[in-house]
């Protein structure tokens, strides 16, 4: 028996949009590694956001998640500081490992997940996604910069010097380190934003300035109001042409009253909604390729409590780049298609 009328178009066109919208899987890969710091505990971070209820709440936006455990990092016995940079051969060889992990779930087709672990780990996350995606666009929430290089870092983490490590602009001013000659620089600085600034060393100040680097402090966010620098964000990244996302998001970026267990908070940060409104948007692009969540570290936790408000506002920052939105959930387009269904056999 054929269908025909508004009823049939209607379920044609659903069907339609179903396909067209379908979504990506997601993947996640736990990277709990603690060598670009000193504070222990933050190779926690990730069975942290998991006990929170990360891939349950992923689960609940309909995407097909797969959760491929933690990475195993090897921690070298003799790692001698080089140039003041504590435990290079450690990092870059962890780096190493998780740029092939990230390379290879991008390649699978899959969204992708970072749980850190410290930030010196987007190294090798960022450059495992341009394997893939060399035109790929850097979005860096945090309330530090982390461009410092080994000359100008004044404590010789490397968490504070991920970038450095990607910028094409900077390869001239770093020296070859120990354990990263696996890697050559892949970023232009026009492709990168920072949003959420408000600690800077005064070397990483001058390098912004210097190469250009588009970049929001807290200042900035209470003058302009968050809706206009991601406006501004987008216009700087995206109007030449759509192209991946890639976000890096430490959770020091929000206040310490939302997210105290944290290596290095700052006052100041962002607030719940600013924070979710970043990545919202973000996913509202339909360009979010890879992420990075990083610097929960339940051992800094004062308590209990402290360590589960960290651990819960990292998952809601990735469950809204995922989709979850603070305005309800539609009726499902599949419930939609089994209800007009319905009406057909009526």
């Amino acid at each position: 028996m054929a269908f025909r009328g508004p009823l049939c178009r209607l379920l044609r066109k659903q069907l339609n949009t179903t396909c067209q919208n379908r979504k990506h899987s997601v993947a996640v890969l736990g990277a709990p590694f603690s060598k670009g710091q000193k504070r222990r505990g933050v190779e926690h971070g990730p069975k942290a956001m998991r006990d929170a209820g990360l891939i349950e709440r992923l689960s609940n936006l309909d995407y097909p998640v797969h959760d491929f455990g933690d990475l195993s990092f090897q921690h070298l016995e003799k790692d001698e500081p080089y140039m003041n940079v504590h435990f290079p051969r450690t990092v870059g060889c962890a780096n190493k490992l998780l740029s092939g992990a990230v390379s290879n779930a991008v390649g699978g087709g899959h969204t992708t997940v970072v749980l850190g672990g410290d930030h010196s780990l987007a190294i090798g996350s960022v450059d495992g996604h341009a394997r893939h995606c060399p035109d790929l666009c850097l979005i860096w929430v945090d309330a530090h910069a982390d461009i410092n290089t080994p000359l100008t870092s004044p404590s010789g983490n490397l968490h504070g010097q991920s970038v450095a490590f990607m910028l094409k602009e900077l390869q001239n001013k770093m020296p070859e380190l120990p354990g990263f000659n696996w890697m050559k620089p892949f970023l232009s600085a026009k492709d990168l934003v920072y949003i959420g600034l408000r600690d800077v060393d005064p070397g990483e100040h001058y390098i912004l300035k210097e190469l250009g680097v588009q970049y929001f402090t807290m200042r900035d966010i209470d003058r302009l109001g968050i809706q206009r620098v991601m406006e501004v964000t987008f216009d700087h990244l995206l109007s030449r042409k759509q192209r991946p996302i890639h976000l890096s998001f430490d959770i020091d970026a929000m206040d310490p009253s939302l997210a105290p267990a944290t290596g290095t908070p700052v006052n100041g940060g962002l607030t719940y909604r600013e924070g979710i409104w970043i990545t919202e948007e973000i996913h509202n692009t339909g360009l979010l390729s890879v992420m990075d969540l990083v610097e929960v570290n339940p051992a800094l936790g004062a308590s209990r409590e402290a360590v589960e408000n960290t651990a819960s506002m990292a998952v809601d920052v990735i469950a809204s780049s995922l989709g979850q939105t603070r305005e309800g959930s539609p009726i499902a387009q599949t419930q939609t298609l089994k209800d007009d269904t319905e009406l057909l056999r009526l």
